[in-house]
Protein backbone atom coordinates (compact mmCIF):
# COMPACT_ATOMS: atom_id res chain seq x y z
CA UNK A 1 0.00 0.00 0.00
CA UNK A 2 2.95 1.92 0.74
CA UNK A 3 5.43 1.04 -2.00
CA UNK A 4 5.79 2.98 -5.18
CA UNK A 5 4.32 2.67 -7.88
CA UNK A 6 5.77 0.31 -11.17
CA UNK A 7 7.73 2.01 -13.85
CA UNK A 8 5.39 1.44 -16.29
CA UNK A 9 2.72 3.44 -14.56
CA UNK A 10 4.89 5.79 -13.29
CA UNK A 11 5.80 6.52 -17.11
CA UNK A 12 2.08 6.50 -18.18
CA UNK A 13 1.06 9.07 -15.75
CA UNK A 14 4.00 11.19 -16.71
CA UNK A 15 2.93 11.12 -20.15
CA UNK A 16 -0.99 12.03 -19.20
CA UNK A 17 0.46 15.08 -17.25
CA UNK A 18 2.28 15.92 -20.70
CA UNK A 19 -1.12 16.02 -22.52
CA UNK A 20 -2.22 18.87 -20.30
CA UNK A 21 1.19 20.69 -20.62
CA UNK A 22 -0.53 23.96 -22.04
CA UNK A 23 -2.57 26.68 -19.60
CA UNK A 24 -5.96 26.69 -20.80
CA UNK A 25 -8.83 29.02 -20.18
CA UNK A 26 -12.29 29.15 -21.25
CA UNK A 27 -11.36 29.30 -24.82
CA UNK A 28 -13.18 32.05 -26.74
CA UNK A 29 -14.08 30.29 -30.43
CA UNK A 30 -13.97 32.81 -33.48
CA UNK A 31 -14.32 32.30 -37.03
CA UNK A 32 -11.99 34.52 -39.29
CA UNK A 33 -12.45 32.10 -42.18
CA UNK A 34 -16.36 33.92 -42.94
CA UNK A 35 -17.14 36.58 -45.16
CA UNK A 36 -17.64 39.79 -43.60
CA UNK A 37 -18.79 43.32 -44.34
CA UNK A 38 -19.38 46.46 -42.67
CA UNK A 39 -22.44 45.44 -41.38
CA UNK A 40 -21.24 41.76 -40.68
CA UNK A 41 -18.19 42.21 -38.60
CA UNK A 42 -20.19 42.11 -35.31
CA UNK A 43 -17.36 40.49 -32.27
CA UNK A 44 -19.18 37.23 -30.56
CA UNK A 45 -20.35 38.40 -26.99
CA UNK A 46 -21.81 35.77 -24.56
CA UNK A 47 -25.20 36.63 -23.74
CA UNK A 48 -26.97 36.05 -20.41
CA UNK A 49 -31.25 35.08 -21.10
CA UNK A 50 -32.96 35.60 -18.29
CA UNK A 51 -36.75 35.00 -18.57
CA UNK A 52 -39.68 34.85 -16.35
CA UNK A 53 -42.24 32.28 -16.73
CA UNK A 54 -45.69 34.27 -15.23
CA UNK A 55 -43.47 36.51 -13.58
CA UNK A 56 -41.62 33.93 -11.77
CA UNK A 57 -37.93 34.32 -12.66
CA UNK A 58 -36.64 30.60 -13.89
CA UNK A 59 -33.06 29.29 -14.67
CA UNK A 60 -30.37 32.04 -16.07
CA UNK A 61 -29.56 31.06 -19.69
CA UNK A 62 -26.26 31.79 -21.54
CA UNK A 63 -25.95 32.29 -25.10
CA UNK A 64 -23.77 33.76 -28.20
CA UNK A 65 -24.23 36.88 -30.48
CA UNK A 66 -23.81 36.56 -33.77
CA UNK A 67 -21.64 38.53 -36.31
CA UNK A 68 -24.41 40.96 -37.12
CA UNK A 69 -27.21 42.55 -36.30
CA UNK A 70 -27.55 45.17 -32.66
CA UNK A 71 -25.16 45.05 -30.21
CA UNK A 72 -26.59 44.35 -26.22
CA UNK A 73 -26.15 46.38 -23.19
CA UNK A 74 -23.44 45.29 -20.48
CA UNK A 75 -25.69 45.70 -17.71
CA UNK A 76 -29.70 43.84 -17.41
CA UNK A 77 -30.85 47.48 -15.75
CA UNK A 78 -30.22 49.20 -19.54
CA UNK A 79 -32.34 46.06 -20.94
CA UNK A 80 -35.92 45.64 -21.17
CA UNK A 81 -37.77 42.65 -20.22
CA UNK A 82 -39.56 41.18 -23.64
CA UNK A 83 -42.64 38.74 -24.48
CA UNK A 84 -40.94 35.46 -26.21
CA UNK A 85 -42.94 34.05 -28.45
CA UNK A 86 -42.21 31.09 -31.02
CA UNK A 87 -42.60 32.23 -34.34
CA UNK A 88 -45.04 30.23 -37.02
CA UNK A 89 -43.13 28.55 -38.84
CA UNK A 90 -40.64 27.22 -35.87
CA UNK A 91 -37.49 27.49 -38.24
CA UNK A 92 -38.03 31.18 -39.31
CA UNK A 93 -37.35 30.62 -43.35
CA UNK A 94 -40.93 32.21 -44.70
CA UNK A 95 -42.72 34.80 -44.28
CA UNK A 96 -43.80 35.09 -40.61
CA UNK A 97 -47.60 34.71 -39.79
CA UNK A 98 -46.97 35.21 -35.95
CA UNK A 99 -47.91 38.57 -34.31
CA UNK A 100 -43.83 39.25 -32.98
CA UNK A 101 -44.85 42.66 -32.57
CA UNK A 102 -42.67 44.40 -29.52
CA UNK A 103 -41.62 40.24 -28.88
CA UNK A 104 -38.43 38.10 -29.30
CA UNK A 105 -39.00 35.42 -32.17
CA UNK A 106 -38.25 31.69 -30.85
CA UNK A 107 -36.63 29.84 -33.65
CA UNK A 108 -35.28 26.42 -34.58
CA UNK A 109 -31.95 26.18 -36.20
CA UNK A 110 -31.97 24.72 -39.32
CA UNK A 111 -33.57 24.88 -43.39
CA UNK A 112 -31.89 28.43 -44.10
CA UNK A 113 -28.98 30.82 -43.08
CA UNK A 114 -28.77 32.66 -39.90
CA UNK A 115 -29.43 35.97 -41.83
CA UNK A 116 -32.20 34.55 -43.55
CA UNK A 117 -34.14 33.84 -40.01
CA UNK A 118 -33.25 37.14 -38.81
CA UNK A 119 -34.47 39.19 -41.88
CA UNK A 120 -37.68 37.29 -41.59
CA UNK A 121 -38.30 37.63 -37.84
CA UNK A 122 -37.60 41.56 -38.32
CA UNK A 123 -39.67 41.77 -41.01
CA UNK A 124 -42.40 39.97 -38.89
CA UNK A 125 -41.90 42.88 -35.92
CA UNK A 126 -39.66 40.80 -33.78
CA UNK A 127 -37.63 43.08 -31.44
CA UNK A 128 -34.85 40.44 -31.09
CA UNK A 129 -34.54 36.93 -32.65
CA UNK A 130 -33.26 33.50 -30.16
CA UNK A 131 -32.37 30.76 -32.43
CA UNK A 132 -32.06 27.05 -30.79
CA UNK A 133 -29.59 25.33 -31.06
CA UNK A 134 -29.79 21.86 -32.14
CA UNK A 135 -27.87 20.31 -29.50
CA UNK A 136 -25.83 21.55 -26.09
CA UNK A 137 -23.53 23.78 -27.36
CA UNK A 138 -23.05 27.34 -29.20
CA UNK A 139 -22.24 28.04 -32.71
CA UNK A 140 -20.95 30.51 -34.25
CA UNK A 141 -23.19 32.74 -36.36
CA UNK A 142 -21.65 34.14 -39.21
CA UNK A 143 -22.85 35.75 -42.43
CA UNK A 144 -23.33 33.48 -45.47
CA UNK A 145 -21.79 35.86 -48.22
CA UNK A 146 -20.34 38.91 -48.10
CA UNK A 147 -23.53 40.80 -48.70
CA UNK A 148 -24.41 43.73 -46.23
CA UNK A 149 -26.74 41.97 -43.62
CA UNK A 150 -28.88 44.94 -42.89
CA UNK A 151 -30.39 43.23 -39.59
CA UNK A 152 -30.82 46.06 -36.95
CA UNK A 153 -32.04 43.30 -33.80
CA UNK A 154 -30.51 41.49 -31.59
CA UNK A 155 -29.25 37.43 -33.09
CA UNK A 156 -28.28 35.34 -29.95
CA UNK A 157 -27.94 31.35 -30.10
CA UNK A 158 -28.95 29.32 -27.11
CA UNK A 159 -28.69 25.67 -26.15
CA UNK A 160 -30.93 23.07 -27.38
CA UNK A 161 -31.81 22.39 -23.94
CA UNK A 162 -32.27 26.30 -22.60
CA UNK A 163 -35.16 25.99 -26.08
CA UNK A 164 -37.04 23.05 -24.48
CA UNK A 165 -37.12 24.67 -21.24
CA UNK A 166 -38.63 27.94 -22.55
CA UNK A 167 -40.71 26.12 -24.73
CA UNK A 168 -41.99 23.79 -21.90
CA UNK A 169 -43.24 27.37 -20.08
CA UNK A 170 -44.61 28.17 -23.70
CA UNK A 171 -46.88 24.98 -24.06
CA UNK A 172 -48.18 25.18 -20.59
CA UNK A 173 -49.90 28.47 -21.39
CA UNK A 174 -47.38 30.49 -19.49
CA UNK A 175 -46.29 33.80 -20.43
CA UNK A 176 -42.34 34.20 -20.97
CA UNK A 177 -40.60 36.99 -20.63
CA UNK A 178 -36.91 37.69 -21.63
CA UNK A 179 -34.36 39.92 -20.82
CA UNK A 180 -31.28 39.78 -23.10
CA UNK A 181 -27.51 41.02 -22.10
CA UNK A 182 -23.73 40.80 -22.73
CA UNK A 183 -21.78 41.86 -19.78
CA UNK A 184 -17.94 41.64 -20.39
CA UNK A 185 -15.52 39.42 -18.82
CA UNK A 186 -12.27 41.66 -16.59
CA UNK A 187 -8.99 41.44 -18.37
CA UNK A 188 -7.61 40.47 -15.26
CA UNK A 189 -9.57 38.65 -12.74
CA UNK A 190 -8.11 37.79 -8.75
CA UNK A 191 -8.08 33.94 -9.14
CA UNK A 192 -4.75 34.27 -11.47
CA UNK A 193 -3.08 35.65 -8.13
CA UNK A 194 -4.51 32.60 -6.32
CA UNK A 195 -3.59 29.95 -8.97
CA UNK A 196 -0.04 32.13 -9.41
CA UNK A 197 0.90 31.00 -5.72
CA UNK A 198 -0.66 27.20 -5.84
CA UNK A 199 1.87 26.47 -8.65
CA UNK A 200 4.62 28.39 -7.36
CA UNK A 201 4.03 26.70 -4.19
CA UNK A 202 3.45 23.15 -5.27
CA UNK A 203 6.99 23.24 -7.21
CA UNK A 204 8.71 24.90 -3.99
CA UNK A 205 7.22 22.43 -1.49
CA UNK A 206 8.27 19.48 -4.29
CA UNK A 207 11.41 20.51 -4.59
CA UNK A 208 12.19 20.81 -0.94
CA UNK A 209 10.02 17.83 0.21
CA UNK A 210 12.88 15.53 0.90
CA UNK A 211 14.30 18.35 3.54
CA UNK A 212 10.79 18.56 4.89
CA UNK A 213 10.11 15.02 5.61
CA UNK A 214 13.24 14.09 6.31
CA UNK A 215 12.70 12.19 10.15
CA UNK A 216 13.95 14.54 13.21
CA UNK A 217 16.94 12.05 14.31
CA UNK A 218 17.70 12.32 17.83
CA UNK A 219 20.97 10.42 17.79
CA UNK A 220 20.87 6.76 19.62
CA UNK A 221 16.73 7.46 20.15
CA UNK A 222 16.39 7.32 16.67
CA UNK A 223 19.12 4.67 15.95
CA UNK A 224 17.39 2.14 18.19
CA UNK A 225 13.52 3.19 16.72
CA UNK A 226 14.48 2.46 13.10
CA UNK A 227 17.76 0.48 13.07
CA UNK A 228 19.10 0.42 9.25
CA UNK A 229 15.17 -1.30 8.75
CA UNK A 230 14.19 -2.81 5.62
CA UNK A 231 12.07 -1.85 2.49
CA UNK A 232 9.32 -4.20 3.82
CA UNK A 233 9.49 -2.82 7.57
CA UNK A 234 9.39 0.65 5.95
CA UNK A 235 6.43 0.08 4.51
CA UNK A 236 4.57 -1.52 7.26
CA UNK A 237 5.12 2.03 9.10
CA UNK A 238 3.46 3.69 6.60
CA UNK A 239 6.82 5.02 5.43
CA UNK A 240 7.23 6.04 1.08
CA UNK A 241 9.66 3.82 -0.56
CA UNK A 242 11.14 5.81 -2.91
CA UNK A 243 11.73 4.17 -5.83
CA UNK A 244 13.63 7.43 -8.36
CA UNK A 245 12.86 7.12 -11.87
CA UNK A 246 16.10 9.29 -13.62
CA UNK A 247 15.26 10.50 -16.84
CA UNK A 248 18.28 10.06 -19.75
CA UNK A 249 17.99 12.21 -23.26
CA UNK A 250 16.51 9.31 -25.40
CA UNK A 251 13.59 8.57 -22.59
CA UNK A 252 13.22 12.41 -23.02
CA UNK A 253 12.66 12.15 -26.87
CA UNK A 254 10.93 8.98 -26.67
CA UNK A 255 7.95 10.28 -24.21
CA UNK A 256 7.48 13.89 -26.33
CA UNK A 257 6.78 11.06 -29.59
CA UNK A 258 4.67 8.55 -26.82
CA UNK A 259 2.88 11.83 -25.75
CA UNK A 260 2.21 13.32 -29.14
CA UNK A 261 1.05 9.99 -30.16
CA UNK A 262 -1.30 9.49 -27.57
CA UNK A 263 -2.89 13.43 -27.63
CA UNK A 264 -3.83 12.53 -31.36
CA UNK A 265 -5.16 9.46 -30.35
CA UNK A 266 -7.21 11.28 -27.63
CA UNK A 267 -8.40 14.24 -30.36
CA UNK A 268 -9.95 11.25 -32.62
CA UNK A 269 -11.21 9.38 -30.56
CA UNK A 270 -11.99 11.24 -27.06
CA UNK A 271 -15.74 10.01 -25.72
CA UNK A 272 -17.01 10.24 -22.04
CA UNK A 273 -15.79 6.49 -21.24
CA UNK A 274 -12.26 7.37 -22.15
CA UNK A 275 -12.82 10.77 -19.87
CA UNK A 276 -13.84 8.12 -17.33
CA UNK A 277 -10.84 6.00 -17.45
CA UNK A 278 -8.51 9.00 -16.99
CA UNK A 279 -10.79 10.29 -14.17
CA UNK A 280 -10.40 6.94 -12.18
CA UNK A 281 -6.11 7.01 -13.22
CA UNK A 282 -6.40 10.27 -12.06
CA UNK A 283 -8.23 9.31 -8.60
CA UNK A 284 -6.01 6.02 -7.96
CA UNK A 285 -3.12 8.32 -8.54
CA UNK A 286 -4.37 11.38 -6.21
CA UNK A 287 -4.81 8.73 -3.31
CA UNK A 288 -1.03 7.52 -3.52
CA UNK A 289 0.32 10.70 -3.49
CA UNK A 290 -2.09 11.85 -1.29
CA UNK A 291 -1.11 9.24 0.89
CA UNK A 292 2.42 9.57 0.78
CA UNK A 293 2.22 13.54 1.84
CA UNK A 294 -0.12 12.65 5.11
CA UNK A 295 2.40 9.85 6.10
CA UNK A 296 5.65 11.70 5.73
CA UNK A 297 5.00 14.69 6.91
CA UNK A 298 3.33 12.56 9.59
CA UNK A 299 6.40 10.60 10.28
CA UNK A 300 8.67 13.21 10.73
CA UNK A 301 7.07 14.72 13.93
CA UNK A 302 5.37 11.59 15.52
CA UNK A 303 7.25 8.25 14.18
CA UNK A 304 5.71 6.23 16.41
CA UNK A 305 2.74 6.57 14.85
CA UNK A 306 3.91 3.61 12.37
CA UNK A 307 4.66 1.40 14.91
CA UNK A 308 1.65 -0.66 15.35
CA UNK A 309 1.01 -3.16 12.24
CA UNK A 310 -1.96 -5.42 11.21
CA UNK A 311 -2.00 -8.34 8.70
CA UNK A 312 -4.38 -6.98 5.38
CA UNK A 313 -5.31 -9.92 2.57
CA UNK A 314 -2.81 -9.05 -0.43
CA UNK A 315 -0.98 -6.64 1.12
CA UNK A 316 0.75 -7.87 3.67
CA UNK A 317 1.88 -6.60 7.44
CA UNK A 318 0.71 -2.84 6.93
CA UNK A 319 0.77 -0.11 9.71
CA UNK A 320 -2.36 0.71 11.57
CA UNK A 321 -1.97 4.50 10.39
CA UNK A 322 -0.97 3.90 7.04
CA UNK A 323 -3.59 2.18 6.31
CA UNK A 324 -6.50 4.57 7.94
CA UNK A 325 -4.66 6.85 6.06
CA UNK A 326 -5.14 5.04 2.77
CA UNK A 327 -8.93 4.67 3.42
CA UNK A 328 -9.07 8.43 3.74
CA UNK A 329 -7.85 8.70 0.70
CA UNK A 330 -9.92 6.60 -0.99
CA UNK A 331 -12.99 8.44 0.82
CA UNK A 332 -11.89 11.29 -0.55
CA UNK A 333 -10.87 10.57 -4.17
CA UNK A 334 -14.25 8.59 -4.15
CA UNK A 335 -16.23 11.62 -2.82
CA UNK A 336 -14.32 14.30 -5.63
CA UNK A 337 -15.27 12.05 -8.69
CA UNK A 338 -18.99 11.67 -7.14
CA UNK A 339 -19.28 15.64 -6.46
CA UNK A 340 -17.10 16.42 -9.38
CA UNK A 341 -19.94 18.86 -11.26
CA UNK A 342 -20.00 20.84 -8.00
CA UNK A 343 -19.31 24.56 -7.50
CA UNK A 344 -16.79 23.25 -4.77
CA UNK A 345 -15.37 20.19 -6.44
CA UNK A 346 -12.48 22.09 -7.77
CA UNK A 347 -11.06 22.33 -3.76
CA UNK A 348 -11.23 18.64 -4.07
CA UNK A 349 -9.26 18.50 -7.45
CA UNK A 350 -6.57 20.63 -6.28
CA UNK A 351 -5.68 18.90 -3.15
CA UNK A 352 -5.23 15.52 -5.28
CA UNK A 353 -3.45 16.97 -7.42
CA UNK A 354 -1.05 18.76 -5.89
CA UNK A 355 -0.38 15.85 -3.52
CA UNK A 356 -0.07 13.82 -6.93
CA UNK A 357 2.31 16.57 -8.48
CA UNK A 358 4.59 16.45 -5.64
CA UNK A 359 4.75 12.37 -5.69
CA UNK A 360 5.65 12.84 -9.14
CA UNK A 361 8.90 14.78 -8.44
CA UNK A 362 10.06 12.69 -5.71
CA UNK A 363 9.68 9.77 -8.08
CA UNK A 364 11.72 11.10 -11.63
CA UNK A 365 14.60 13.49 -11.51
CA UNK A 366 17.06 14.77 -14.03
CA UNK A 367 20.55 13.91 -13.77
CA UNK A 368 22.12 17.48 -15.29
CA UNK A 369 21.18 20.00 -17.24
CA UNK A 370 22.33 18.63 -20.54
CA UNK A 371 18.88 15.96 -20.51
CA UNK A 372 17.20 19.06 -18.97
CA UNK A 373 17.76 20.39 -22.05
CA UNK A 374 16.69 17.98 -24.40
CA UNK A 375 13.60 17.01 -22.35
CA UNK A 376 12.49 20.77 -22.04
CA UNK A 377 13.53 21.91 -25.34
CA UNK A 378 10.86 19.00 -26.98
CA UNK A 379 8.38 20.23 -24.49
CA UNK A 380 8.67 23.63 -25.49
CA UNK A 381 8.57 22.34 -28.79
CA UNK A 382 5.68 19.76 -28.72
CA UNK A 383 3.36 22.96 -26.66
CA UNK A 384 4.03 25.34 -29.45
CA UNK A 385 3.11 22.15 -32.77
CA UNK A 386 -0.01 21.10 -30.56
CA UNK A 387 -1.63 24.61 -29.88
CA UNK A 388 -0.77 26.69 -32.45
CA UNK A 389 0.55 24.80 -35.35
CA UNK A 390 -1.88 21.72 -35.24
CA UNK A 391 -4.70 23.66 -36.47
CA UNK A 392 -3.19 23.80 -39.72
CA UNK A 393 -3.24 20.18 -40.12
CA UNK A 394 -6.44 19.34 -37.96
CA UNK A 395 -8.58 22.78 -38.52
CA UNK A 396 -8.65 22.91 -34.44
CA UNK A 397 -5.94 22.88 -31.89
CA UNK A 398 -5.49 19.94 -31.26
CA UNK A 399 -4.20 20.38 -27.46
CA UNK A 400 -6.96 22.66 -26.82
CA UNK A 401 -9.62 20.64 -28.24
CA UNK A 402 -8.46 18.01 -25.35
CA UNK A 403 -8.20 20.35 -22.42
CA UNK A 404 -11.45 21.39 -23.06
CA UNK A 405 -13.06 17.82 -23.82
CA UNK A 406 -15.69 18.86 -26.70
CA UNK A 407 -15.87 15.05 -27.55
CA UNK A 408 -16.30 13.65 -23.47
CA UNK A 409 -20.15 14.61 -23.11
CA UNK A 410 -19.27 17.71 -20.62
CA UNK A 411 -16.37 16.08 -18.94
CA UNK A 412 -13.22 18.03 -18.80
CA UNK A 413 -9.34 16.10 -18.38
CA UNK A 414 -9.01 16.23 -14.45
CA UNK A 415 -5.23 17.02 -14.94
CA UNK A 416 -5.64 20.66 -14.21
CA UNK A 417 -5.12 22.86 -11.19
CA UNK A 418 -8.40 25.39 -11.06
CA UNK A 419 -9.58 28.19 -9.14
CA UNK A 420 -12.65 30.10 -9.60
CA UNK A 421 -13.44 33.57 -11.34
CA UNK A 422 -14.39 35.74 -8.46
CA UNK A 423 -15.31 38.96 -10.19
CA UNK A 424 -16.37 36.94 -13.69
CA UNK A 425 -20.00 37.46 -14.36
CA UNK A 426 -19.59 34.58 -16.29
CA UNK A 427 -18.25 32.51 -13.75
CA UNK A 428 -15.82 29.91 -15.13
CA UNK A 429 -12.51 29.05 -13.78
CA UNK A 430 -8.69 29.91 -14.07
CA UNK A 431 -6.59 26.53 -14.93
CA UNK A 432 -3.62 25.31 -15.69
CA UNK A 433 -2.10 21.35 -16.52
CA UNK A 434 -0.17 19.47 -14.29
CA UNK A 435 2.56 19.10 -16.93
CA UNK A 436 3.52 23.25 -16.29
CA UNK A 437 4.12 22.12 -13.11
CA UNK A 438 6.12 19.01 -13.52
CA UNK A 439 7.97 19.65 -16.20
CA UNK A 440 10.04 22.73 -14.84
CA UNK A 441 9.65 21.40 -11.14
CA UNK A 442 11.86 18.62 -12.65
CA UNK A 443 14.48 21.54 -13.34
CA UNK A 444 14.12 23.32 -10.50
CA UNK A 445 13.85 20.10 -8.49
CA UNK A 446 17.31 19.07 -10.00
CA UNK A 447 18.95 22.51 -9.15
CA UNK A 448 17.94 22.63 -5.15
CA UNK A 449 19.78 19.03 -4.94
CA UNK A 450 22.78 20.97 -7.15
CA UNK A 451 22.62 23.61 -4.41
CA UNK A 452 22.79 21.61 -1.73
CA UNK A 453 25.36 18.84 -2.96
CA UNK A 454 27.57 21.80 -4.07
CA UNK A 455 26.96 23.68 -0.42
CA UNK A 456 25.70 26.76 -2.30
CA UNK A 457 23.40 29.90 -0.53
CA UNK A 458 20.17 31.30 -1.79
CA UNK A 459 21.97 33.94 -3.88
CA UNK A 460 25.10 31.88 -5.53
CA UNK A 461 22.78 28.99 -5.90
CA UNK A 462 20.58 28.13 -8.73
CA UNK A 463 17.13 27.12 -6.52
CA UNK A 464 16.18 30.55 -5.89
CA UNK A 465 16.59 31.82 -9.48
CA UNK A 466 14.68 29.05 -11.09
CA UNK A 467 11.52 29.78 -8.97
CA UNK A 468 11.96 33.15 -9.22
CA UNK A 469 11.96 32.22 -12.72
CA UNK A 470 8.94 30.14 -13.51
CA UNK A 471 7.12 32.81 -11.55
CA UNK A 472 8.09 35.04 -13.69
CA UNK A 473 7.15 33.15 -16.75
CA UNK A 474 3.75 32.39 -15.41
CA UNK A 475 3.06 35.92 -15.11
CA UNK A 476 4.26 36.14 -19.17
CA UNK A 477 1.72 33.31 -19.98
CA UNK A 478 -1.09 34.75 -18.31
CA UNK A 479 -0.56 38.08 -19.75
CA UNK A 480 -0.22 36.06 -23.54
CA UNK A 481 -3.56 35.03 -22.55
CA UNK A 482 -5.05 37.93 -22.04
CA UNK A 483 -3.45 39.50 -24.97
CA UNK A 484 -5.21 36.61 -27.00
CA UNK A 485 -8.64 37.39 -25.70
CA UNK A 486 -9.01 34.53 -23.43
CA UNK A 487 -7.46 32.00 -26.01
CA UNK A 488 -5.44 29.22 -25.07
CA UNK A 489 -1.98 29.58 -24.72
CA UNK A 490 0.97 26.91 -24.50
CA UNK A 491 2.29 27.99 -21.39
CA UNK A 492 5.94 26.14 -21.83
CA UNK A 493 6.94 28.51 -24.41
CA UNK A 494 6.84 31.09 -21.69
CA UNK A 495 7.88 29.08 -18.63
CA UNK A 496 10.85 27.05 -20.56
CA UNK A 497 12.96 30.17 -21.28
CA UNK A 498 12.07 31.86 -17.76
CA UNK A 499 13.98 28.41 -16.43
CA UNK A 500 15.99 26.31 -18.74
CA UNK A 501 17.45 30.24 -20.37
CA UNK A 502 18.37 31.14 -17.31
CA UNK A 503 19.70 28.21 -15.53
CA UNK A 504 21.71 28.48 -18.75
CA UNK A 505 22.65 32.01 -18.53
CA UNK A 506 23.63 31.77 -14.89
CA UNK A 507 25.83 28.81 -15.25
CA UNK A 508 27.95 30.75 -18.00
CA UNK A 509 28.32 33.79 -16.24
CA UNK A 510 29.46 31.99 -13.14
CA UNK A 511 31.64 29.79 -15.02
CA UNK A 512 30.03 26.43 -13.95
CA UNK A 513 28.16 25.29 -17.34
CA UNK A 514 30.23 22.78 -17.82
CA UNK A 515 29.62 21.32 -14.38
CA UNK A 516 26.07 21.73 -14.38
CA UNK A 517 26.06 20.20 -18.28
CA UNK A 518 28.00 16.85 -16.88
CA UNK A 519 27.00 16.86 -13.30
CA UNK A 520 26.08 12.98 -12.00
CA UNK A 521 25.39 10.18 -14.77
CA UNK A 522 23.29 10.01 -17.68
CA UNK A 523 21.96 6.77 -17.17
CA UNK A 524 19.07 4.63 -18.92
CA UNK A 525 15.57 4.78 -16.62
CA UNK A 526 16.52 3.54 -13.55
CA UNK A 527 14.43 0.57 -12.37
CA UNK A 528 16.66 -0.01 -9.44
CA UNK A 529 15.13 1.01 -6.40
CA UNK A 530 17.37 3.86 -3.78
CA UNK A 531 16.14 3.36 -0.11
CA UNK A 532 15.57 6.89 1.66
CA UNK A 533 14.14 6.74 5.32
CA UNK A 534 11.20 9.01 5.75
Amino acid sequence: MASPPSSSSRFLLLLMLFLTASASDDVMRDDERAPKSESCNNPFQLVKVENWADGEKSLTHSGMSARFGSSLPEKAENSVRTPAIFSNPSDCCSPLTSKLFDSVALCIRGGCDFQVKATFSQAGGATGVLIINNEDDLAEMVCSNSTEANITIPVVMITKSAGEALNASLASGKRVEVLLYAPPRPLVDFSVAFLWLMSVGTLVCASLWSDLTTPEKSGERYNELFPKESRNAAAARGGYDKQVLKINSKAAVVFVIAASTFLVLLFFFMSAWFMWVLIILFCISGVQGMHNCITSLTLRKWQNCGQKTVNVPLFGEISIFSLLVFLFCVAFAVFWAATRHESYSWIGQDILGICLMITVLQLAQLPNIKVATVLLSSAFAYDIFWVFISPLIFHESVMIAVARGDKAGGEAIPMLLKFPRLFDAWGGYDMIGFGDIIFPGLLVSFAHSFDKDNKKGALNGYFLWMVIGYGIGLVFTYLGLYLMDGNGQPALLYLVPCTLGVIIILGLIRGELKSLWNYGTDSSLSTEPSYSEV
